[in-house]
């Protein structure tokens, strides 16, 4: 599997089972639905969790080009290669959120509602401010990848034996992702994922769907530019410390 196969991947399943629990919770007659906030983020802390299991060991797992854009200036990732990543995380977030379309198409026949249905795919502000909107995800972008770039592994240099915790050295990324999502979250929905957002919100836009409302052209600026803005000032403030 080579890094850009990777992206593809991680991003996949990131995008299939997070849009995936937000349909679960949105949708008409689902098992899950009406379950509520607790349930979306734990879904999507845990899918950011299978995304960076699979693709970590040959990519890292960047999964969003916020990271892949600040860790290049940050120092810690070939800036020649940041194409490659972002192109592979858009197609990974593009396939992910159409699978849940494909899986969830009963579902969305039974909900009337067009905002519900956008909201499966991307996010939309609880109160529409452009300023507060566009703060709110680059501080939560910002939060996410300053963090990352504290993050250590466990080795054990004395005789160089690897003392890391495999597959579960993933979990404080999902850590990270459930604390912004519950501290931070409520007010955008905490896209602090160019590929997550505006991937899905093509798919939804050229999907055929009844009744699917607005594709909130008009908004969707703001979950793309805010989680960059938020990972450049990140890297810059690690830098600089």
């Amino acid at each position: 599997m080579t890094p850009f196969i990777a992206e593809i991947i991680g991003t996949f399943l990131l995008m299939f089972l997070g849009c995936g629990v937000n349909a679960n919770v949105s949708l008409n007659k689902t098992y899950g639905s009406g379950s509520g906030w607790i349930v979306i983020t734990t879904g999507w802390a845990l899918a950011v969790y299978v995304g960076v299991v699979v693709a970590g060991p040959i990519s890292g797992a960047h999964i969003n080009p916020a990271v892949t854009i600040g860790l290049a200036l940050a120092g810690e990732f070939p800036i020649y290669d940041v194409p490659e990543y972002v192109l592979a995380q858009f197609i990974g977030a593009i396939s992910g959120a159409f699978l849940v379309w494909l899986t969830h198409f009963e579902h969305f026949k039974a909900t009337e509602d067009g905002d519900t249905k956008r909201g499966v795919f991307c996010t939309a502000p609880a109160i529409k401010n452009t300023l507060i909107n566009f703060l709110c995800e680059m501080t939560g972008t910002f939060v996410l990848l300053f963090t990352i770039l504290y993050f250590t592994d466990a080795t054990l240099s004395s005789d160089n034996t690897i003392i890391g915790l495999g597959s579960l050295g993933a979990l404080p990324v999902a850590f990270l992702v459930w604390v912004i999502g519950l501290g931070l979250g409520g007010t955008t929905g905490y896209a602090i994922n160019p590929a997550r957002d505006l991937g899905p919100r093509i798919v939804h836009a050229l999907v055929p769907m009844k009744n699917k409302g607005s594709n909130g052209w008009g908004y969707s600026w703001i979950p793309v530019v805010g989680p960059i803005m938020g990972g450049i000032l990140a890297a810059l403030l690690a830098n600089l410390l």
